[in-house]
């Protein structure tokens, strides 16, 4: 089976693709994606910025930036009506003022690189996928961002084998990432899936599993060098994120994060109980290759995942019990919202 990553295509297209950026309190982030979506080499778009009700300068930066490029647009946003949470309303008001013929969602945090969109478009073209969802390598500068981001697709690519999500149409499988959403439009209008997922934190995954329900296909891989993001600055920060985040993965049953923590937690101690050592050596390997693999496919310092490993494990407990806390007190919070009432 070959890795789970968006690979590279020397094939060109020249399709209309909107490309749509919910923005809320983006002010530090909002330049760098659209100059990163100006720069790369795909030029048959649009961008459509929906502001998103920012109190700081977000709107107005993107406003300067679009006056010199017509192909970039602003929206103004407004409260999102009862019974939305907001970035699933920003999402929806975007497809719907979207005029293009494939429509990519990607957050304010990320940055595009060369070949991205044509490499994109190829997978859905070839595979007959209403949606590619791209895990985008993270940035990391200090140290207690390395505590905490590699954690991300630890969980994920631990928990799931991305090549299942298309192989199998078991909705069962399913992950996406927000951060980057590739939908055929003609699929995306006739089924409205911000609209249908409106209540649902982390929709993105909740939009995998309806569309393989509906019988279409999609796929999430791993970027592959071709889109970035610096989702966290800081460990508090990374902490408090990951945590709005975690308890999602695991379809919101707590029971289930528990047995996943406790395997990864104390796997190590029960190795101690395996009689034999070729066996015990076996295990080893796997658990070593495992967290390799990992960081290997992520664009990730194998070396420093290896040796922050045990710090990154406690690290996860601490976002586990804080996730579980937020769910059961519904304080889950996201740019200022309360996203769980």
């Amino acid at each position: 089976m070959s890795k789970p990553v968006l690979s590279k295509y020397a094939r060109n297209y020249n399709e209309f693709v909107s490309i749509l950026i919910p923005a809320r309190n983006e002010g530090d982030n909002i330049l760098n994606v659209l100059s990163s979506i100006k720069n790369q080499d795909y030029k048959n778009y649009e961008v459509l910025i929906y502001d998103d009700n920012s109190t700081d300068n977000t709107a107005a930066l993107a406003e300067t930036f679009a006056k010199n490029d017509s192909r970039f647009k602003v929206f103004k946003g407004e409260e999102p009506p009862k019974g939305w949470l907001g970035k699933n309303y920003a999402c929806h008001r975007l497809g719907l003022e979207a005029k293009g013929e494939f429509l990519l969602f990607i957050d304010a945090d990320v940055i595009l690189h060369d070949r991205l969109i044509d490499n994109a478009l190829h997978r859905i073209k070839v595979f007959k996928l209403s949606l590619i969802s791209l895990f985008v390598n993270q940035k990391m500068h200090t140290l207690g961002e390395r505590l905490v981001v590699p954690l991300m697709n630890y969980v994920l690519l631990t928990l799931l084998p991305l090549r299942l999500i298309s192989l199998s149409k078991w909705a069962v499988f399913s992950a996406a990432s927000g951060q980057f959403m590739f939908f055929d439009a003609k699929n995306y209008r006739k089924s409205l899936w911000h609209e249908q997922v409106r209540r649902v934190p982390v929709s993105e995954v909740e939009i995998m599993k309806l569309l393989k329900q509906s019988g279409y296909r999609g796929e999430a891989l791993l970027a592959n060098g071709f889109a970035d993001a610096r989702a966290y600055t800081s460990y508090p920060q990374g902490i408090s994120g990951l945590s709005n985040k975690l308890l999602a993965g695991f379809n919101y049953s707590v029971i289930s994060l528990l047995i996943f923590l406790f395997l990864v937690f104390f796997g190590y101690s029960i190795l101690l109980l395996i009689p034999k050592y070729e066996l015990l050596g076996v295990v080893i390997f796997l658990i070593v290759g495992m967290r390799y693999m990992v960081s290997l496919l992520s664009n990730q310092n194998v070396l420093l995942n290896f040796i922050l490993h045990p710090l990154q494990i406690i690290t996860l407990v601490i976002i586990s019990i804080l996730s579980i806390h937020k769910y059961l007190t519904k304080t889950l919070i996201w740019k200022g919202r309360n996203i769980l009432r």
